[in-house]
C-alpha cells in the first residue's frame, strides 16, 4: 500500500490496531475498534508502579510455567468438538445462534489447526507479561489519530460501560452503539455496521 491506512479491528484486534497507531503512527491514518477489548479496561484504574526486579522475574517465571503446564493440547481440541463451544459462541451474540453449524465450523476450524495451541499459549503469555505501556489504558491517551469505537449494546464479553472508560482516556474519540448486538456487531448487523463506518470515514476524511 505504501501509505497510511485506516485500521479496523474487532475485540483484541482493536487493541492491535491501537498499538500500531501509537507505535507506528506514520502508517496509520485512523483506528476503528469494534469493540476495543483489553483486560486493563475491565479493572479499576491504578497508577503503574515499577515492580522490584525479583518480583518481575518471579511473575514471569510463574506465568511461563503455568502456560506451559496447562494441557492446552488436550483442552483446545476437546472444546472445539464439545457442545460447550456453542454456549461460548452464544455469549458473543445477542441473537440466538445455537444450532448454527456454519458459525460453529467457522470458529472450530482454526482451533483444530496444528499451530492453534502454540499461538494461544504465546498470546496468553504475551498478554500476561506485557508492560503497562502496551495496555489500552496507557495507549489511548497517546493516540493522535481519529478513533471510532463501535459497540454492541448487548455485549456480554466487553460491556458497553467499557466504552465510557475509553472515551475518558481518549476524549477525541467517537462512539457508535448498535442496538440488539453483542460482541460481534459486524456479524450480527453487517449493513448498519458498514453504513456507520462509511459515514464516519466520509465525515472524517471527506
Amino acid at each position: 500500500v505504501q501509505q497510511p491506512v485506516v485500521l479496523v479491528g474487532h475485540s483484541l484486534g482493536g487493541l492491535v490496531a491501537l498499538s500500531c497507531a501509537v507505535f507506528a503512527p506514520r502508517w496509520v491514518r485512523a483506528v476503528v475498534a469494534a469493540p476495543l477489548a483489553d483486560p486493563s479496561l475491565l479493572r479499576a484504574p491504578r497508577r503503574p508502579g515499577r515492580r522490584a526486579p525479583w518480583l518481575r522475574r518471579l511473575w514471569r517465571a510463574v506465568v511461563t510455567l503455568l502456560c506451559r503446564l496447562l494441557p492446552l493440547e488436550l483442552i483446545v481440541p476437546l472444546l472445539a468438538r464439545s457442545p460447550l463451544l456453542e454456549l461460548g459462541i452464544q455469549l458473543a451474540y445477542s441473537s440466538p445462534v445455537l444450532g448454527d453449524r456454519q458459525l460453529r465450523r467457522l470458529i472450530a476450524r482454526p482451533a483444530l489447526r496444528p499451530t492453534a495451541v502454540r499461538s494461544l499459549r504465546a498470546m496468553s503469555t504475551a498478554m500476561a507479561l506485557r508492560p503497562w505501556q502496551a495496555t489500552a489504558r496507557a495507549l489511548l491517551p497517546r493516540l493522535q489519530q481519529p478513533l471510532l469505537l463501535i459497540w454492541g449494546a448487548a455485549d456480554r464479553l466487553v460491556p458497553l460501560e467499557v466504552s465510557g472508560q475509553c472515551q475518558v482516556l481518549q476524549p477525541g474519540s467517537e462512539l457508535a452503539v448498535l442496538p440488539h448486538c453483542g460482541h460481534c456487531p459486524h456479524d450480527e448487523a453487517p449493513d448498519p455496521f458498514n453504513r456507520l463506518l462509511l459515514r464516519w470515514l466520509t465525515r472524517t476524511f471527506g
